[in-house]
């Protein structure tokens, strides 16, 4: 890819999540640099936004943005999906009744038969459901690669006083779903031939412009959306996505491109999701751009780990916030004394500040103050929501906040 951009010098090393390392990450608020953001409500040429349907028009430059130079493009020639329901049956998640649906997204392969892809899909209804229900879609696995879940209430969840995220949405009301990132595309750089990427690529390297994982990622949710579509169980118009980590990145990046997506749950993005990549604090551009990292992205962005800045970036994470506008963002970190300060929570926050001129001018409303919070402070009044909860890298201490979060749109 390198050689494909004319890039002949090494990338910039980035800094070591061991905070005891001497070349450790900054995680020293007085040691952040100053920075400026590329306007969200500007044109490229520099005239101001200020309509909704000039919105649109912006948008659709950030959307551009984004796709050359961070998250690649989705080929033309991507292929369809076949959904096969491969068992239903009656079960419980903890104590509650549910319906489980395991899926199979078979993805066309003619083009190019050496590659197969298929998607692996969930779906949990309540048992007792007389009409569709709305159903939160996870980035994760359905059957756990850590060996057998620990007995509720501790299942998945730093409490010993709730109970999993599963029971407490199907308490509710409401439906969850779960789609496997691997089975569309390998979470590393030599699976890039492989895959959806591959197969659509015909085993081939890719062009600087080229979706990466969490775009694949993204594409997967949207065609488990389709189906969604189809299944009388299931209300479309009411779909959350939620992820963690790299999964909370993929989840974002979906809720961007794909606005049927009623609502978001962004669990500790970090950098290449919803932080603020300008501020030198936590994971930099150059992890992102790193061997281990770098198939997340288009190649395109290998320019900004070498022979351009961070600085040169076109976008930053305030507009990736933006993209989901007019629809509700809940954005989730945990405490920096237990999941530490790689994933810079307050990085995350400013970028949801500072998409809150977008939320404001298509009549929504954002966060009411620019200052961080204190940990464990729910700001869930508008449309931008925000908790740092006092446990680990995990979503599970927010579940409780953000179902009170959405109620107030799909109740």
């Amino acid at each position: 890819m390198k050689s494909q951009l004319n890039i002949t010098i090494p990338n910039r090393p980035g800094p070591s999540g061991n905070p005891s390392d001497e070349n450790a990450a900054n995680s020293d608020e007085s040691k952040v640099k100053p920075y400026t953001l590329p306007e969200v409500l500007n044109f490229e040429d520099g005239k101001p936004v200020s309509s909704a349907r000039q919105w649109n028009k912006r948008r659709e430059e950030i959307v551009e943005l984004f796709k050359r130079e961070m998250y690649g493009r989705i080929p033309q020639n991507a292929p369809g999906v076949e959904w096969k329901l491969i068992s239903e049956k009656d079960t419980i998640t903890g104590k509650y009744p549910i319906t489980e649906k395991r899926l199979v997204g078979v993805v066309d392969n003619s083009a190019y038969p050496d590659i197969s892809v298929e998607i692996e899909l969930l779906l949990a209804i309540p048992a007792n459901a007389t009409e569709s229900v709305p159903v939160v879609l996870e980035f994760g696995f359905i059957t756990s690669p850590f060996g057998p879940p620990r007995p509720e209430p501790n299942s998945f969840l730093f409490s010993r006083h709730e109970p999993n995220w599963k029971s407490q949405l199907i308490s509710k009301g409401w439906g969850y779903a779960i789609i496997v990132p691997s089975s569309i595309q390998a979470d590393n750089g030599a699976g890039l031939r492989q895959g959806i990427i591959g197969l659509t690529n015909k085993g081939e390297y890719r062009k600087p412009d080229d979706w990466g994982s969490l775009r694949a990622w993204a594409w997967g949710a949207s065609r488990a959306i389709d189906y969604f579509e189809k299944d009388e169980d299931v209300d479309a118009g009411r779909i959350a996505i939620e992820g963690l980590s790299r999964y909370g990145k993929a989840a974002i990046v979906a809720m961007a491109f794909d606005e049927r997506i009623s609502l978001g749950f962004i669990g500790s993005s970090g950098a290449g999701g919803a932080k603020i990549l300008r501020r030198n604090f936590g994971e930099q551009v150059e992890n992102l751009a790193g061997s281990g990292e770098y198939h997340w992205f288009c190649g395109n962005f290998l320019k900004y780990a070498s022979i351009l800045e961070t600085s040169d970036l076109p976008v930053d994470g305030h507009q990736l916030v933006a993209l989901c506008a007019p629809r509700p963002v809940f954005i989730s970190a945990g405490s920096p004394h237990e999941e530490g300060n790689w994933i810079d929570a307050r990085g995350m926050f400013v970028a949801a500040a500072n998409a809150n001129p977008v939320y404001v001018l298509l009549g929504k409303k954002g966060f009411e103050t620019t200052e961080f919070p204190h940990l464990g402070t729910p700001m869930i009044e508008g449309d931008l929501a925000w908790r740092q909860h006092a446990g680990g890298h995990s979503t599970g201490p927010n579940w409780s906040t953000w179902i009170a979060w959405a109620s107030k749109y799909w109740d």
